[in-house]
């Protein structure tokens, strides 16, 4: 373990993360699935590349920044997986990404269907569907009459895409998974056959090719806490967590110096916790502050001695990467590498 770095910093655990980007790779394809991974969770051109040696079909991103940051880095099939609104800035950056790589875009209403039509004519989308998440997206038996509508405002509609987000809670991948597969088939056919792209990293082990074509997880190559929770991921799938030192203890609580402002403030409601630690998983940070995470022990249970540095898993790793500057990259405890977060605060 890395134990001279400046706290509170992030490390990923080199050969834990190669692990995971190889058993999702190999899962999809020995389900006949294509992956596109979403970018949003790493937002790392190293991590990227080595999704797409390792087979991916193309990236998953969430904002145009985003894509302009992967296109400038040489990846050429992106999909926007967002009901983009094109503002006049926002419809010259559409239209310079899609004359320099393959651009998918999603819709879920035929007013941005036609206000994308007239920005990028020609412009590749995805239909959305809600599927049970209840966010963005049709009703799946709308997803025909909206690609009819994008069709005859002059895009060109690839197939229907949606995200089981509501699988993000205890015993509820299994409901979210099965609902996915029910409103990616209504939908589906009402449109000639295409791209039926779905999933999510708590469900990516429940998704079937009978329905899905693609799979978008994006969490799978770091874990966090939330997956731990879940029972997505195990202690060993845990590659990316922040390293912290204990500054203050009293009872059985002490601070560490990891707060909000680099583990995130992310809590589900069903969350036990702020986030969770490797060598303590019996602990709960049980409070955040900006530069506090104040962290309860179980009676009995040995509070860590001022200084000690402890790895901290945060509850939702996206928040963490995109309020880091840079990954911190080991290999059996030793520093091997530094990959900046490119895409970081790529937000618009």
């Amino acid at each position: 373990m890395v134990l001279d770095l400046p706290t509170p910093c992030v490390i990923v655990d080199g050969d834990v993360l190669e692990r995971n980007l190889r058993t999702m790779a190999e899962a999809a394809a020995g389900r006949g699935i294509a992956l596109r991974p979403h970018a949003k969770t790493h937002k790392c051109v190293q991590i990227a590349r080595r999704q797409i040696e390792l087979g991916a079909a193309g990236l998953t991103v969430a904002t145009v920044s985003e894509a302009e940051i992967f296109a400038d880095a040489g990846f050429d099939d992106l999909f926007l997986a967002y009901p983009i609104w094109p503002s006049p800035q926002r419809a010259a950056r559409l239209r310079a990404l899609a004359s320099r790589v393959r651009l998918l875009v999603g819709i879920d209403s035929a007013e941005s269907a036609q206000a994308l039509a007239r920005a990028v004519p020609g412009l590749e989308v995805l239909v959305e569907v809600d599927s049970g998440h209840h966010r963005s997206g049709v009703a799946p038996g709308a997803a025909g009459g909206l690609a009819d509508a994008a069709d005859k405002a002059g895009l060109t509609v690839r197939g229907v895409f949606t995200f089981p987000g509501h699988a993000y809670g205890p015993d509820r991948q299994k409901r979210a998974a099965d609902e996915e597969a029910a409103a990616l088939t209504e939908a589906a056919a009402g449109l000639a056959p295409g791209l039926r792209s779905g999933g999510s990293t708590p469900t990516a082990a429940l998704t079937s090719a009978d329905v899905l074509t693609e799979m978008r997880p994006g969490v799978y190559v770091f874990g966090d806490a939330q997956q731990l929770e879940l029972g997505t991921c195990s202690w060993d799938d845990i590659a990316l967590t922040v390293l912290s030192t204990v500054v203050s203890r009293s009872g059985n609580r002490f601070i560490l110096d990891a707060g909000s402002k680099i583990l995130g403030a992310d809590r589900q409601a069903w969350a036990t916790g702020f986030g969770r630690l490797v060598d303590h998983p019996d602990a709960r940070i049980v409070a955040l502050s900006e530069h506090h995470a104040t962290v309860a022990l179980p009676d009995g249970v040995p509070v860590p001695r001022l200084g000690d540095v402890l790895r901290v898993v945060p509850n939702h790793v996206c928040t963490t990467v995109n309020l880091a500057d840079e990954l911190v990259v080991t290999s059996a405890g030793t520093e091997v590498d530094r990959w900046p977060v490119a895409a970081r605060n790529a937000n618009t």
